[in-house]
């Protein structure tokens, strides 16, 4: 199983470009980093993991500009956005991004894509609540057509653009319905959550995995309603604390990548934590060498 991070990288932080080179030294498989444009003062929405929203949230480094730095300091670390907030997003605009990261980087870049829970952030992007999921489907679509090898027109219900030249191009070739960087879609289970994924994403991010003995064949089987290839389907749990028996148990399920949870911290805390964390990283590298 390849072991990847996430950390909400700050002003306050150890830096994009300190970490990036720690971890492909040290043989971590990728770096996630999540977004907030803003945390306005006036919030109603409740913190999803209850109690006071953490200080980093207010202080999130831009993912992008961050992983530019990341990449350009590392040759093999795969980089992701875990998640953007697409509704948040220019759909033309993060087109670009996505595809001049992917470039750059030969191919390393993960979209990992989201939907949001802060209502008054997103309002403030314009963003109707109620049709946030749909406009995410919507932008992703559009964000197809621009990275298609022909010039594609695309006409939705929340934007359009015409037949275009637009380079450069994500490194992977599409793959059924998927064009673009590997995609892969986070939220809570649901059928409507399944649904988005088997109709854009190579898979799902799952926050923390609990439950994926009983989620996980309820995706399969709406991936195999949906005509995908049972083979592609790509399940990657997102910011988890790592503990041997959950690692194992993830593995059991046939998960090969885990996105493990770093303090939003200086330097001295975050590689003390990597320390911790390198044995999982170093049995999986083992395990690795016998199959091999």
């Amino acid at each position: 199983m390849r072991i990847a991070v996430t950390i909400f990288l700050t002003d306050e932080t150890i830096t994009p470009v300190r970490l990036a080179r720690e971890l492909e030294q040290r043989g971590f498989a990728g770096l996630y980093l999540p977004e907030h444009t803003h945390i306005p003062v006036e919030r109603t929405s409740p913190y999803p993991a209850g109690g006071e929203l953490p200080r980093e949230y207010g202080r999130t480094l831009d993912p992008f500009v961050a992983l530019g730095q990341a990449a350009a300091v590392s040759e093999r670390l795969g980089l992701g956005t875990g998640i953007t907030l697409a509704a948040q997003r220019d759909p033309i605009d993060l087109a670009k991004q996505v595809a001049t990261l992917d470039h750059l980087s030969g191919g390393r870049f993960t979209l990992g894509l989201g939907f949001g829970w802060n209502v008054e952030e997103a309002a403030d992007h314009g963003v109707r609540w109620r049709t946030r999921r749909e406009l995410v489907r919507d932008r992703m679509g559009l964000m197809r057509a621009l990275w298609s090898e022909e010039p594609t027109a695309y006409e939705g219900e929340f934007g359009s653009v015409r037949a275009s030249f637009a380079h450069p191009k994500p490194v992977r070739k599409p793959r059924g319905p998927v064009v673009g960087p590997r995609t892969l879609v986070g939220g809570a289970a649901g059928p409507k959550l399944f649904t988005h994924i088997c109709e854009y994403a190579d898979g799902w991010l799952p926050i923390g995995g609990r439950g994926l003995t009983e989620s996980l064949p309820l995706l399969r089987t709406a991936w195999a309603d949906a005509g995908r290839d049972p083979q592609a389907l790509q399940v990657v749990p997102y910011a988890v604390v790592p503990s041997p028996g959950k690692l194992a148990h993830f593995a059991g399920l046939g998960i090969e990548e885990t996105v493990v949870q770093l303090p939003a911290a200086g330097e001295a805390e975050v590689l003390r934590t990597l320390d911790a964390y390198q044995p999982y990283v170093d049995a999986a590298d083992e395990v690795d060498r016998q199959g091999s």
